[in-house]
């Protein structure tokens, strides 16, 4: 059974950083492409950040470029959201997920697996 676990969200103020993890666990991590995803109240799920399953290729939306770091320890089966200079308007549910395709695509549908989502709260 596939289990991807997000953890590190919070309340914090404008400007302030948080790092968010997600501790995958019953398959074989280095197959998979992981990103990150947001979904704020009343708006469609969107790209943070992918990559590649050994880590050579990253994306990053626009929205984050520059303040947002993806990455990932093949060893520990976990991916990072090193999370920097936060805006109100970073406000969402933050969800990490795996695609086996391996390069890292952005868009939501082609994913295979899905954590719950961490909140994470940016107050102005």
């Amino acid at each position: 059974q596939v289990q991807l676990v997000e953890s590190g969200g919070g309340l914090v103020q404008a400007g302030d950083s948080l790092r968010l993890s997600c501790a995958a666990s019953g398959l074989t991590f280095t197959n998979y492409a992981m990103a990150w995803f947001r979904q704020a109240p009343r708006k469609e799920r969107e790209i943070v950040a992918t990559i590649s399953r050994g880590g050579s290729n990253i994306y990053y939306a626009d929205s984050v470029k520059g303040r947002f770091t993806i990455s990932r320890d093949n060893t520990k089966n976990t991916v990072y959201l090193q999370m920097n200079r936060l805006k109100p308007e970073d406000t969402a549910v933050y969800f990490c997920a795996a695609d086996h395709y391996g390069v890292g695509r952005v868009s939501a549908v082609l994913y295979d697996h899905w954590g719950q989502g961490t909140q994470v709260t940016v107050s102005s």
